[in-house]
């Protein structure tokens, strides 16, 4: 398990000056733009504006402070007005955000189509983040790896019972095999846990 704090990440500005992005994590570690298979990222919005366009790419959006957004993807409205709730889009299509009161942070989750697929649940209370697969041949196939993000409250990960990790806000823990195999959390308030895996991958 790789505990990723939030604490000393690096702000990029975006192009537009709408607000600034921090990665939480990429696959493969280190890849840009051009060569990520995922990457999930962490972006304050200041102001309304246009999504920089990403052909190729699936985009996961999460609004996890703020009073939300008006997001408009191909020139359909998408009125997101509550936290926590993910919403799926083409990187690709020509999107435009308005903030419906205020500045938002989003948690983005960008995934490489043909490379990787993934779900994003928001979870209150405990829950196990173990990989779907039970370790036999035929069972099913489960995430490659998980990424959990407390985005409110503190989070526990650990075994069963048993405490390893504490997460405050912000914070993120990378699990893959053996560590995700029976791992659980607990959050005082809410995290998003991602499962990520190759696309096409049963399950996802």
């Amino acid at each position: 398990m790789r505990i990723l704090r939030a604490e000393g990440r690096h702000a990029t500005p975006w192009s537009n000056g709408g607000g600034v992005t921090r990665e939480v994590a990429v696959q493969p570690p280190g890849a840009g733009w051009d060569t990520f298979a995922w990457r999930v990222s962490l972006a304050d919005v200041t102001r309304d504006g246009p999504y920089s366009p990403l052909p190729g790419v699936r985009r996961i959006l999460t609004v996890v402070d703020g009073a939300g957004l008006e997001l408009t993807v191909d020139g359909v409205p998408r009125l997101l007005p509550e936290r926590y709730r993910p919403f799926a889009f083409p990187g690709g299509a020509a999107t435009g955000s308005r903030l419906l009161d205020g500045p938002v942070v989003n948690l983005n989750v960008m995934l490489r189509e043909g490379r990787a697929a993934a779900t994003v649940e928001m979870v209150r209370g405990s829950r196990a983040v173990r990989r779907a697969d039970d370790g036999t041949a035929d069972g099913p196939a489960g995430p490659d790896e998980v990424l959990v993000v407390a985005v409110e409250g503190c989070t526990r990960i650990g075994a069963p019972g048993v405490y390893e990790a504490q997460l405050e806000r912000f914070d993120a823990a990378l699990l893959t095999a053996p560590d995700a195999a029976a791992a659980e959390l607990w959050t005082e308030g809410t995290a998003a846990v991602i499962a990520l895996s190759a696309a096409g991958a049963d399950g996802l």
